[in-house]
C-alpha cells in the first residue's frame, strides 16, 4: 500500500488533500510545523493520519518524516504576497523546496508531486490564455510571484538530475477550508464586509478561478497518471474581476461591481498600503507591483493538458465562489450584521 507524506498538511490545500487521500484509503503522514494549528486535521484515527512535526527549512526533519513513505506531495508554501523581509517568503519557497526534495532523493521515493502556481507563468494584457509552455514574463514581480518561479527552477534542476517529480500549477484557489485565510479568501471576506449600498471597485483585469477540491483531485491524478518531469496547470474558469464580483453579488445580494478604478489610483493605493504595512499594519491587499502586474492584467490559463493527459475536471467558477462564501459564513468569519444582509441560501461545502 502507498504511504504518502504531505508537507503543508495543516494549510488550505494540504488539509483538503489529506482528507481526500484518507477517503480513498491511503496511509498519510502529515508534516506540520511546531505550533501549527491542527484544527483542520482533527477527527482522524492514528491508522489514517500520522502527524510528523518538522519544518521544510530544516532538512533532516523532512528526511525523518519520510521514513516508511514511498510518495510525497510537497504542498507547503508561505502564501503571503508581500512581507517586510522578502526572505520570509523566498526562503521557504526556494531553500525549503530544495531541502524537501533532497530529503526525498535520499529516501529514494518513487514519485513526488510538487505544488507550484500559475503565478510562475505571469500575466497577459490581451486576454489570451497561458499554458505550460508559456515563459515567465514578470522579472520584477512581487515577492510571492517570484518565489513560485524560483522554486520551480529548483524543482526542474533536480528533475534534470533524475528526481521523479511532477509539477502542478493551480490557479486562483477558492472554496471551503480556507481557515487562515489565504489572500484569495481574504478578497472574498473584504467583499462580504463592503457596504452593500456602494458599488464595489474593480479593475479591468481578470483571473482563473478553481475550486480547492478540484485542485486536490488534480494533485492525486498527477501522482497516479502524471509523467515525470511534466508540468500540469490545474485551473478552472477564466473570468474578469467584474464577472467575479458579479457572481458574488448575484449569490449574496450585496454590492454590484462598478467604480472602475483608474490605474494611477490603484498604483497609489499599493504604495500607501505597502508603506502602512512597513509600520506595523496588516499585509497589504495590494502592493505597487501587484497593482502594476495584476490589477489590469489577465492571469488566464488553460488546463487542456491536464484534462487530456490526467483526466482532470473542474467545476464552474460560480460554484467555487459560492462554496467559499458559504464556508466563511458557516464558520463565523463575518459579523451577524453582515450575515443579516445576505439573501443567499447556504449550500453544502
Amino acid at each position: 500500500m502507498s504511504r504518502v507524506l504531505v508537507t503543508g498538511a495543516s494549510g488550505f490545500v494540504g488539509s483538503r488533500l489529506v482528507r481526500a487521500l484518507v477517503d480513498r484509503g491511503e496511509q498519510v503522514k502529515a508534516l506540520v510545523r511546531p505550533g501549527s494549528s491542527l484544527k483542520q486535521l482533527r477527527g482522524y484515527s492514528p491508522g489514517q493520519v500520522e502527524l510528523a512535526v518538522g519544518d521544510i527549512m530544516v532538512g533532516h526533519t523532512v528526511f525523518a518524516a519520510l521514513a516508511g513513505c514511498n510518495r510525497l506531495y510537497h504542498v507547503a508554501s508561505n502564501f503571503r504576497m508581500w512581507a517586510p523581509n522578502p526572505e520570509d517568503i523566498l526562503a521557504p519557497a526556494i531553500e525549503g523546496t530544495r531541502n524537501t526534495l533532497e530529503a526525498a532523493r535520499r529516501r529514494g521515493l518513487e514519485k513526488i508531486v510538487v505544488t507550484s502556481s500559475v503565478a510562475a507563468l505571469g500575466t497577459t494584457s490581451d486576454r489570451s490564455s497561458m499554458d505550460e509552455s508559456s515563459e515567465f514574463n514578470l522579472p520584477d514581480a512581487e515577492t510571492y510571484i517570484l518565489s513560485k518561479y524560483r522554486a520551480e527552477e529548483v524543482v526542474q534542476e533536480m528533475i534534470d538530475a533524475g528526481l521523479p517529480a511532477v509539477i502542478v500549477l493551480p490557479s486562483g484557489i477558492f472554496g471551503p477550508g480556507d481557515w487562515k485565510p489565504t489572500p484569495s479568501g481574504d478578497g472574498i471576506l473584504q467583499y462580504l464586509r463592503y457596504p452593500p449600498w456602494l458599488k464595489f471597485p474593480v479593475t479591468a483585469g481578470g483571473l482563473n478561478i478553481v475550486d480547492v477540491d478540484d485542485v486536490v483531485s488534480g494533485h492525486m491524478l498527477a501522482m497516479d497518471n502524471g509523467s515525470i518531469g511534466e508540468r500540469y496547470i490545474l485551473g478552472g474558469d477564466n473570468v474578469t474581476f467584474e464577472e467575479m464580483f458579479g457572481i458574488l453579488s448575484d449569490y449574496t445580494g450585496l454590492a454590484r461591481p462598478g467604480m472602475n478604478v483608474p490605474r494611477g489610483i490603484v498604483m497609489l493605493s499599493g504604495v500607501l498600503l505597502e508603506l502602512a504595512a512597513r509600520f506595523g499594519g496588516a499585509d497589504p491587499a495590494v502592493t505597487r507591483r501587484l497593482a502594476r502586474d495584476y490589477a489590469f492584467g489577465y492571469a488566464w490559463v488553460s488546463s487542456e493538458k491536464a484534462e487530456a493527459q490526467l483526466g482532470y475536471e473542474h467545476r464552474p467558477a460560480k460554484v467555487a465562489l459560492e462554496r467559499s462564501v458559504s464556508w466563511f459564513l458557516e464558520k463565523g468569519y463575518v459579523s451577524e450584521n453582515v450575515t443579516r444582509r445576505l439573501r443567499l441560501e447556504l449550500r453544502p461545502t
